[in-house]
């Protein structure tokens, strides 16, 4: 299958969405890949994983949550959104609600790994047999109705975009009408905003 991630597009993002988007001090997560992957039967996106090794989960631009795996609030926990969501789809399609596009081939899958507050809406990775975590399309889903959004980045790469300013996503365009600039870059870890008991 040909590859429809532009290549070198994921470790170099992270690079550059660090550098404007610097981790504040003590933010990221050592994690046990080998048992998350495990637990989700498939192995995950290198540039996820640097992600979450940077930054932890949280807030990115005041609004996309990314998903971390071993998060204590299940909402923004990678494990259990991916559990929760698949029972979540299933039961809109089992309704009429339409099926993406790109889910046609019968194989293909989602697995969400960010969740913008807010809005509702659902950041997934696009799985499909045969095609490397590391050439995963993203695939947003709106929260508040049926349509989906595609493209063919990785994870990294859309948030770079996303903080940065340049992205094509329909969703996140005119963000200074709803996020303050300075918040764009801005990255808030969960620690911060979840109140742990």
């Amino acid at each position: 299958m040909p590859r429809e991630i532009q290549p070198g597009a994921g470790p170099d993002a992270v690079d550059e969405l660090i550098r404007i988007c610097p981790p504040p001090a003590g933010a990221g997560r050592s994690v046990g890949w080998d048992a998350v992957e495990r637990e989700l039967g498939r192995a995950l996106p290198a540039d996820y994983k640097r992600l979450v090794e940077a930054y932890g989960g949280g807030v990115f631009a005041g609004e996309l949550w990314l998903l971390e795996p071993g998060c204590p609030e299940p909402m923004y926990d990678l494990v259990a959104q991916n559990a929760e969501r698949a029972e979540i789809l299933a039961d809109l399609w089992d309704a009429g609600e339409e099926k993406p596009a790109e889910l046609a081939d019968g194989d293909a899958g989602l697995v969400p790994w960010a969740y913008v507050e807010g809005s509702g809406h659902v950041l997934y990775w696009l799985v499909r047999p045969g095609v490397a975590p590391e050439d995963w399309t993203v695939i947003l889903n709106e929260g508040r109705g049926p349509l989906w959004e595609a493209h063919p980045v990785p994870c990294g790469r859309f948030l770079l975009d996303v903080v940065a300013g340049t992205t094509t996503s329909y969703y996140f365009t005119d963000r200074d009408d709803v996020v303050d600039p300075e918040e764009r870059t801005r990255f808030r870890p969960n620690a911060e905003i979840i109140r742990r008991g």
